[in-house]
């Protein structure tokens, strides 16, 4: 099996390296890891959705479990489904990535992200149901696979559809923004990415009374992504600009993460959304242990801001799944991503881009400012510079070679910089981060450490 779970599910080029055959063994998984009698499952607006999805749901049946299938919907409305219900979820999505991909992210019982020795679990009997070719289930980690017989007759799995989880989760997104009609006056642009919250994040909107512009939300199976969304804020900022007094939010292609744009056409980023969500929610007396839970990748202004407000961060990994399981031991409410993954914990079990877009402007209506006054009160982001290094073999020991390169980097940089150099989980590169002061020294240091990557990995 060459495809495993990386920090977001399995993704890879559909029907080549993302197989129906695979997604079949996958669905079997599922219920045999959980021991379920069933899973809900979700699309996005791929070509490829329905034929991975009816995969899936073949999977799940032919292990005795029922697959309720959802229809085009995000990716947090089958998390939440999978809560309502406590059983597992699995969404077809690679969210911001292009049409020609996609993936399948994996909920566990309860509407969460999936542990490690749970995706260790699923991995292992998804191997074994390829090899075999029949039903098995993984008696333990370390144990061979035992081969138990299909069901068969009434024990096969039923398919089944259901229409009303949209509207359950539209009227729950309603609710967390205050009812019918109480974002009244409020204006906003929606750029849906062409993707899974096409109509259900307008409907939600409208409802709340947003005076709205949509754009992104006529797919046809292979527009997702592209050109609009979260990866591309081009037309969003256009469109907010060319509407006085608006603010804009994008979603990915699974509408789990959400982009802002303020009233002066500059992006909003996940740290900025946090920063601005935090200080409300404590004001409220809402923000549950004065802290917030956030990647490594979050901006250095980021964290100075929580301090001098007094609110604790906490520090995870890459992956909103890592911000999560911190949250719940923490017992936070709130935590995310700068790539605008952000999890209300009072509402959601996983980042929701309309429930992002919606607290903000409920923040914002609350608190009778723009959006961009409010971030610019929040946090000051420092310059941050990426460069991602490709490298066809990565050594193991690769950052204990270029340590010294690091060392002189951040004392060069003192305590208004800070570099982060990171393996990635998706791709065979090496992430270089770079803080700084200025946005010309951030881009020096790291153009610098870059070469040193490379030249360290062919040492």
């Amino acid at each position: 099996m060459s495809l495993r779970f990386g920090t977001d599910g399995v993704r890879g080029v559909a029907n080549t390296e993302l197989t129906p055959t695979f997604a079949l063994a996958l669905g079997a998984a599922v219920v045999d890891a959980f021991d379920t009698t069933q899973v809900v499952i979700g699309v996005d607006t791929r070509r490829s959705g329905s034929m991975l999805a009816a995969a899936v749901s073949a999977g799940v049946a032919s292990a005795g479990a029922d697959a309720i299938e959802l229809e085009v919907i995000p990716t947090p409305a089958v998390a939440r489904e999978a809560r309502v219900r406590n059983c597992p979820g699995v969404m077809v999505s690679a969210s911001h990535n292009a049409f020609q991909d996609n993936g399948l992210k994996v909920f566990g019982p309860g509407g969460q992200k999936l542990s490690d020795a749970e995706q260790s679990r699923i991995e292992s009997t998804i191997m074994a149901i390829l090899t075999t070719g029949r039903g098995v289930r993984v008696v333990g980690p370390n144990e061979m696979a035992q081969e138990i017989p299909p069901p068969t007759g009434a024990e096969v799995g039923r398919i089944e559809w259901e229409p009303q989880v949209a509207e359950d989760y539209v009227a729950e997104l309603v609710q967390a923004g205050g009812g019918d009609g109480a974002l009244d006056g409020m204006v906003a642009v929606l750029d849906a990415a062409h993707g899974a919250g096409s109509a259900i994040g307008p409907r939600a909107l409208r409802r709340l009374g947003v005076e709205l512009r949509v754009i992104g939300d006529l797919p046809n199976g292979t527009n997702i992504n592209d050109g609009v969304g979260s990866t591309a804020l081009g037309p969003l900022r256009e469109a907010v600009m060319n509407l006085d007094g608006a603010v804009g939010f994008a979603l990915d292609g699974d509408a789990d993460r959400c982009l802002a744009v303020d009233e002066h056409g500059n992006e909003i980023d996940g740290d900025q959304i946090i920063a601005v969500c935090a200080l409300e929610m404590a004001r409220a007396g809402k923000l549950d242990n004065s802290a917030v839970a956030v990647t490594v990748m979050s901006n250095l202004g980021f964290r100075k801001a929580m301090e001098a407000a007094g609110i604790g961060v906490v520090v995870t990994p890459v992956g909103d799944r890592y911000v999560v399981d911190a949250m719940a031991r923490e017992g936070l409410v709130l935590g995310g991503e700068q790539s605008g993954h952000v999890i209300f914990a009072d509402v959601a079990t996983t980042g929701d881009g309309l429930l992002t877009a919606i607290r903000l402007l409920r923040v914002m209506a609350d608190r009778r400012k723009p959006l961009g006054e409010l971030t610019a009160e929040a946090m000051v982001r420092l310059p941050q510079k990426l460069r991602n290094v490709s490298l066809d073999v990565r050594p193991p020991d690769l950052l204990e070679r270029i340590g010294d390169a690091v060392d002189r980097a951040e004392a060069r940089l003192g305590d208004d910089g800070r570099v982060l150099i990171r393996p990635s989980g998706t791709e065979p590169v090496v992430r270089v981060m770079v803080e700084a002061p200025t946005a010309e020294l951030a881009a020096e240091v790291a153009d610098e450490l870059a070469t040193e990557v490379a030249r360290a990995a062919l040492a």
